[in-house]
């Protein structure tokens, strides 16, 4: 029999018959395998998209893999893949870094809205249809904010929060402006929040709001900040399955599949993260808000033999902290996720998994303020041992422990990854993230305290310093008891442990210059104790890839996890 009867007859066999589809489908149309006629040189793609809905997961893994690196198709080719191919195909070639664009449909059109509404007004109707009742505090904060009256009554209950008597006093632009964000940008932080509660999930679903966001997400092309928080709710969203036929037929993936292979690490990992927890054919993680994978983003057939864990400390970011170098040298929270993209590179994502491609690389987010003045809920005030107890949450759902793994941090992140390590180890179902911890890396980490929290007097940021620093303090009790308990802990464990520390001076908002983190505080008691000469801010930034602190970092790597890589 020749190949074009062949395909003639496996096409028969699929049922197809009927002319090809117009470019002008959406998601909404889709009726999976609708059939067309088919030539001689199109028998390969639907071969492809046969094998793709295999019962058989290692031929679909293929089918789909085998999908994504052609780029020699007709237009129409692809159109018709893109409607033929069901939620889990469609899922798999987002993940793949080579999938052609041309493979998802536009989404559908959104729904009109309501006449004299806006989507100001939507996103406010939309808060209010969610459950207002036994939320935590910073939950009803953002929430009675965004459903303020007015931008400009917003700005003043703002100001007037955070400053004791609203904008009338005369020192109250000293502690800094006030914010400028719009309603918009307050109801996207309220729906942050809402969405980590798998019930308001629902809610949001029901009221249309995955296509008010997509709505949002569009008019705000050129505003990172806006488009990440938008994300945040969608990859929240996604960690519930039952949501998942609606955010494919919502026309999402086509976005996030254009998303993921942007430049920009942040656009990209909170895309990356938002397809992982679609993906339930090749992952069985979940990445909630904060945990964010730099690496692999895509599926890959590299096999992933252990974790590298990125931990940064006060006023970092996932980002943010381990990028190539930092643009200012003025420890302030005035610094955004947006000026950080100026910086070049995240080492983590291009240097490391460039050398290391074996790993899987994560990085942690998580709130902190130099003080309360300034900080992002007024009313979030969690100690070390709330917010280990937290992370240790995420990380485990992220499968953190089922594999060798090393912990990188900066500054109060060790002290964190300090109280994880010893929260672990008391409960049988987070004993793995111990017994598979191979090293920690600590840069500048204040195991004995810092000086920060001293110059709380004479620094604007810390004339009310935030629980945070308090507990950076020398003479902090928990601080102590926690490094007596790690020490102990650590020698029992034989973790291999690297320190870094740095020789110059931080300045502190514009009038001090400390060195945030002396010497005697960063030697944790066990491990090599290297000093470099830089700041605190970028004792974990090298400056280029053959620079002494990345290949110190990357050796430790490879000799504390070279069992586990050679296996």
């Amino acid at each position: 029999m020749s190949l074009a009867a062949y395909c003639v007859i496996c096409c028969r066999r699929m049922g197809t018959s009927s002319p090809p589809p117009k470019s002008n489908t959406y998601w909404k149309d889709i009726n999976p395998f609708s059939t067309v006629d088919v030539e001689d040189h199109e028998c390969a793609s639907w071969l492809l998209l046969r094998r793709s809905q295999s019962d058989d997961p290692a031929a679909r893994w293929q089918a789909v893999q085998e999908m994504s690196e052609a780029h020699h198709w007709h237009d129409y080719q692809y159109r018709t893949v893109a409607q033929a191919c069901d939620p889990r195909t469609l899922i798999g070639l987002a993940r793949s870094r080579q999938s052609d664009l041309r493979f998802f449909l536009p989404p559908p059109p959104l729904p009109s809205l309501k006449e004299d509404s806006s989507i100001e007004e939507e996103l406010r109707c939309l808060l209010a249809s969610l459950p207002q009742t036994d939320l935590d505090e910073c939950i009803r904060y953002f929430t009675s904010l965004a459903l303020s009256e007015s931008s400009q009554s917003l700005a003043a209950q703002k100001g007037g929060l955070w400053c004791f008597g609203g904008n009338g006093l005369p020192y109250a632009e000293s502690f800094g402006e006030v914010p400028s964000a719009t309603v918009e940008m307050f109801c996207l932080e309220a729906l942050v929040r809402h969405s980590e509660i798998p019930t308001h999930c629902d809610k949001i679903e029901a009221f249309g709001g995955l296509q008010l966001l997509q709505r949002l997400y569009r008019l705000h092309k050129d505003s990172p900040s806006v488009q990440r928080n938008i994300l945040r709710v969608v990859g929240n969203m996604a960690l519930n399955e039952r949501l998942h036929p609606t955010i494919v037929r919502s026309g999402w993936v086509s976005l996030l599949a254009e998303a993921v292979k942007s430049p920009h690490v942040m656009a990209a990992s909170h895309a990356a993260r938002t397809l992982a927890n679609l993906d339930r054919d090749t992952v069985r993680e979940k990445y909630q808000d904060g945990v964010y994978v730099l690496h692999p983003q895509c599926r890959t057939s590299q096999p992933i033999k252990a974790d590298v864990l990125f931990v940064h400390g006060l006023m970092g970011a996932a980002f943010k902290t381990w990028r190539q170098q930092d643009s200012s040298e003025v420890l302030s929270d005035k610094v955004s996720e947006d000026e950080s993209s100026r910086y070049m590179t995240c080492w983590p994502k291009s240097w490391l998994a460039e050398d290391c491609p074996a790993l899987r690389i994560i990085s942690v987010e998580y709130d902190t303020s130099l003080s309360d003045w300034r900080a992002r809920c007024p009313m979030e005030r969690k100690s070390i041992a709330f917010r280990s107890k937290e992370l240790l949450r995420k990380l485990r759902a992220a499968g953190v422990g089922d594999r060798p793994m090393i912990w990188v941090s900066h500054s109060m992140g060790g002290l964190l990854v300090k109280k994880m390590l010893l929260e672990a180890s008391q409960k049988p179902e987070t004993s793995p993230v111990v017994d598979n911890t191979r090293g920690i890396i600590f840069y500048s980490v204040p195991h004995h305290g810092s000086h920060l929290a001293e110059y709380s007097v004479n620094v604007r940021y810390l004339l009310f310093p935030s629980l945070e620093v308090k507990e950076l303090s020398k003479d902090s009790p928990a601080l102590k008891v926690l490094q007596d308990d790690f020490l102990r802990f650590a020698k029992d464990k034989n973790f291999q442990v690297l320190n870094f520390v740095e020789t110059l001076p931080t300045s502190i908002g514009s009038m001090i210059q400390l060195q945030v983190v002396p010497a005697e505080s960063a030697d944790l008691g066990i491990g090599e104790l290297i000093p470099v000469d830089v700041n605190h801010l970028n004792i974990c930034k090298p400056q280029k890839k053959d620079a002494f602190l990345y290949q110190r970092t990357l050796q430790f790597i490879r000799e504390s996890l070279a069992q586990d890589l050679e296996n």
